[in-house]
């Protein structure tokens, strides 16, 4: 059973929270990030990835990196940039995107159910990545990035969500973000509500880790190893507890993560395409006017429309056991043969199916987590993206139709794990909104 707190956040101050919140630090490289704080200097990039504060060349994983985001961190609280909460709370957050509307809980969610396995994982972790966030967290003294968890939706905490949204004085931030999507945060306050929610996930026996595999896995080790350093700990402290933001499993949305390779392994295009045949349908899409469509009768009509018109509309996959094949300037849509489907959690996914049937036995790709020769698109990128790295430097691309949310629940419920890169959450949750201070 799940145990869910409320807590005492750190939060931005009236008028700072547009200016304050920020993708997650692993949405960028260093490169990337010094370009997004520039001119905004309450960006909490800032603070997550601190190297963007010093010269080019900087190692960003020194120790004098790790101080400076401590450093800003307080220095933004002493400010008055940031307010201490009081009293425990839970919050909504409620982001919009593309009119669509997911709102979560804010909460502190507990390592020993990360641990126990009632806080189910997908994924796999990598320990440099997860050293990172361990340092970070540990020397700046609290959790910055919330983890992104998924449970099964309720009445209980749909009425409660439901009602806070009306409920006068709970708005705390209504603000759209460069990206256009719109935040709403709301702060849950009312002794009963607090209790009836701690109570309802009580009673819940799965909750699932949606992203933030990494952010997770390093704030139990944080605990961990204070727990290490507290050996008469009561197990209540902050450090026992990491912040979470949870969703019901019915507002959210999966995108896919689509793939591209730099080389065919030796195969020209059509001994390529031959090789697709073994496992897949391949079904050619006919290129009218310079853009790609299928079953097109006027090349005119073609001429009407932008090309990622016709991507979205006929080259993305459509269906669970399709995906489509950039290759040779030209697309193709591919259904796996039926013989290839399975219904083990796992070999049935179709990002496995694809490794299983095509990068492997054709391309010669076994370890797609190390092999240089892969590399994964996220499908907010569109796949004009992967037409994009295919003139570059990749031979072929493909798109892949996305893992559904029942997927993922089926997969952590087995206790396995997924390939890397089955799944790309949109909208990403922003940092610097709640603030979880280990050690007041």
């Amino acid at each position: 059973m799940a145990k869910i707190r409320p807590f005492r956040a750190i939060r931005p101050a009236e008028g700072y929270a547009d200016r304050i919140a920020a993708l997650p630090y692993d949405v960028y490289n260093t490169e990337e990030a010094r370009a997004a704080v520039k001119g905004c200097p309450d960006s909490f990039l800032r603070i997550d990835r601190a190297e963007v504060n010093f010269e080019r060349g900087t190692d960003p994983y020194s120790d004098e990196v790790y101080k400076k985001a401590h450093d800003l961190l307080w220095k933004m609280v002493d400010d008055g940039k940031f307010v201490r909460e009081e009293a425990d709370a839970y919050y909504l957050y409620e982001l919009t995107m593309d009119g669509r509307v997911q709102t979560g809980i804010v909460s502190l969610a507990s390592i020993d159910d990360y641990l126990n396995g009632v806080i189910k994982k997908h994924e796999n972790t990598l320990e440099a990545k997860e050293e990172d966030r361990i340092r970070h967290v540990d020397t700046v003294n609290a959790q910055t990035g919330p983890i992104f968890l998924a449970y099964r939706a309720n009445s209980v905490l749909r009425h409660i969500v439901s009602k806070t949204k009306t409920e006068e004085g709970s708005l705390l931030y209504d603000f759209k973000s460069l990206d256009g999507i719109r935040h709403r945060v709301f702060k849950i306050s009312s002794k009963e509500d607090l209790l009836t929610i701690e109570k309802t996930f009580s009673e819940v026996n799965e909750i699932y880790i949606a992203d933030g595999h990494h952010r997770a896995a390093s704030a139990v080790k944080v605990g961990l190893k204070r727990r290490e350093a507290h050996p008469g700990y009561t197990g209540e402290e902050e450090f026992n507890y990491f912040l979470s933001v949870l969703f019901p499993d019915e507002e959210l949305k999966i995108l896919d993560y689509n793939r591209v390779v730099k080389d065919l392994n030796g195969l020209d295009y059509d001994e390529f395409l031959a090789s697709l045949m073994f496992n897949c349908k391949v079904d050619p899409i006919l290129e009218l006017g310079g853009f790609a469509q299928r079953d097109a009768s006027d090349p005119r009509e073609a001429q009407a429309f932008k090309h990622h018109q016709f991507l979205e509309s006929t080259v993305r996959p459509t269906k669970k056991g399709q995906f489509s094949v950039y290759v040779n300037e030209r697309w193709y849509l591919c259904e796996f043969l039926p013989e290839c489907n399975s219904t083990d959690p796992v070999e049935g996914l179709d990002v496995q199916k694809l490794q299983k049937y095509v990068l492997e036995p054709v391309l010669g790709i076994s370890d797609p987590k190390r092999d240089p020769r892969i590399d994964f698109i996220g499908g907010i990128r569109g796949l004009e993206a992967v037409e994009d790295r295919c003139e570059v430097d990749c031979e072929a691309g493909f798109a892949m139709y996305p893992t559904s949310i029942d997927e993922l629940f089926a997969v952590a419920d087995a206790g396995r794990l997924m390939p890397p890169k089955s799944t790309w959450f949109e909208p990403k949750l922003r940092s610097g909104l709640f603030i979880h201070e280990l050690d007041y």
